[in-house]
């Protein structure tokens, strides 16, 4: 059976010498891996359409096991992801985690716009550590962690000062601290950006600046939630950590990251 899948790229596996295992993530059929036969070749028809990041519309024959992808059409390139080593970076790592967290052939079409959207910011050259933060916060309850950021989890209190809970995997109020000792205590300001990375969709948030040490104190919160709750480890997260350590190597273009934050 012949099937036009429209999808995004996650990641491609060498096969022999010539071809590459395709795995796609699309709106209606979820995760899908197809052999693409021959696309290790230069002159392949198959070769540009099977890189990561990639959205293409794919005519997949389906078997009994791994469909064979018979042709591709390029949808859309996301090509300032491929030009730019930053951007190459933290797009990696969200397409691994959603790799990573999403089970093969089950539909999540709000996965799906949640990726596309992120690549679209990221090739629009919005921060992409600030895009990445967004997935990670976005892609917690698919892992089965569902943290409590509307109110205290304790006691339901919605007014007051508030620090996160690792224990409790969300925010305590200042009335509920005793309950945990390894509380990280919260400005307004972080708290109102915690709920915004989980709560606002990433097309309706604009181009959100935010200062470094900020985004690193909330890359702090969400990966040791998934480090500790989920196990989840990502291979990507250590060439970003390299990015990180080596600017000298890897210089960066001035972005809004570096300025004041705005409100969200």
């Amino acid at each position: 059976m012949l099937n036009r899948i429209e999808g995004i790229v996650l990641k491609t596996q060498d096969y022999g010498e010539a071809n590459k295992i395709v795995t796609l993530f699309s709106q209606e059929g979820g995760k899908i891996t197809a052999m693409a036969r021959g696309a290790k070749k230069p002159a392949s028809r198959l070769a540009a359409i099977t890189q990561p990041f990639t959205h293409g519309s794919f005519l997949i024959q389906q078997g009994r096991g791994m469909g064979t992808m018979q042709q591709g059409e390029q949808v859309e390139s996301y090509r300032h992801i491929r030009q730019d080593i930053e951007a190459t970076a933290y797009a990696s790592f969200i397409v691994e985690l959603i790799d990573r967290a999403v089970d093969d052939r089950t539909p999540q079409p709000s996965i799906f716009n949640l990726l596309q959207h992120a690549l679209h910011a990221i090739s629009d050259e919005y921060d992409p550590e600030a895009i990445a933060l967004f997935v990670e916060w976005k892609m917690l309850p698919v892992t089965g962690i569902y943290p409590t950021l509307h109110q205290c989890t304790n006691c339901g209190a919605t007014e007051g000062e508030f620090a996160f809970s690792f224990q409790q995997i969300g925010f305590l109020c200042h009335r509920c601290f005793s309950i945990d000792r390894y509380i990280i205590r919260l400005t307004p300001a972080q708290v109102k950006l915690i709920r915004t990375f989980y709560t606002v969709p990433i097309e309706q948030v604009g181009k959100l600046t935010l200062k470094k040490e900020t985004k690193t104190f909330i890359k702090k919160i969400v990966r040791t939630i998934y480090e500790e709750q989920t196990g989840i480890r990502l291979k990507t997260r250590s060439f970003i950590d390299q990015l990180d350590r080596s600017p000298q190597y890897f210089p960066k273009k001035e972005n809004p990251s570096t300025a004041p934050e705005e409100g969200v």
